[in-house]
């Protein structure tokens, strides 16, 4: 298919035709989070069955994306921005705190929008890998402002005196890696721990990245 349909404009039933674009679009996520996230999954979904489950036709879809790759992309970065969102407040509400507080706030924060949800995890961790090179680069791209997100914080607490004044760029990355496989394995029932335990030991790891500042092993 070239590209998507037009839809249709102006008013109609007291909405905009942009209101009910974002309504329609809203109804074919939500309907890809269950489907997606929770049976039959990404790969053996159809547009049609998607389609039926947002109350929708498949002239609505294709109004709205080309593919069910199209879904799924606008899916993850959805799922993702919720987390960030979450952290994001949490850090703003953690201000001032000794970074081993404020770390365990930001975590706490993150781990519970993600796994609040059981088809956000699958979403974030299993059915986004390995689609295609786009989604890929995609979620390669959104793991990445991950990172940033923990290099910033790693600067503000090494501007504080709280951590080495370092390069944590790859140290962020592992970590990310090691939160990414936690928290899946967490949520499928694999880990024989509370939340809380989980959460504990992320912390416990960031802090062993954010070393404290000390005599190199030179001095």
């Amino acid at each position: 298919m070239a590209g998507r349909l037009r839809a249709p404009t102006g008013r109609y039933g007291g909405k905009s035709a942009a209101q009910r674009q974002a309504e329609r679009r809203r109804r074919f996520l939500d309907a890809a989070l269950q489907l997606f996230g929770d049976s039959p999954g990404y790969r053996a979904t159809t547009v049609a069955a998607l389609s039926e489950a947002a109350g929708l036709s498949t002239r609505q879809f294709y109004e709205e994306f080309r593919t069910l790759e199209d879904v799924l992309a606008a899916l993850h970065l959805q799922v993702n921005a919720w987390a960030e969102e979450a952290v994001r407040a949490a850090a703003a509400g953690a201000r001032g705190l000794p970074l081993a507080d404020r770390a365990a706030v930001i975590f706490r924060a993150y781990a519970a929008n993600v796994t609040a949800d059981p088809r956000r995890v699958r979403i974030t961790f299993v059915e986004i890998v390995g689609v295609s090179p786009r989604l890929e680069e995609q979620r390669l791209a959104r793991r990445a402002r991950w990172v940033d997100l923990i290099c910033a914080e790693a600067r503000s607490a090494a501007v504080r005196g709280e951590a080495a004044a370092r390069d944590y760029r790859l140290a962020a990355t592992a970590f990310i890696g090691g939160v990414n496989g936690l928290l899946h394995d967490y949520s499928a029932g694999w880990v024989d721990a509370t939340l809380d335990e989980v959460v504990d030991e992320l912390v416990h790891q960031l802090l062993a990245v954010l070393r404290p500042p000390g005599p190199s092993p030179e001095g």
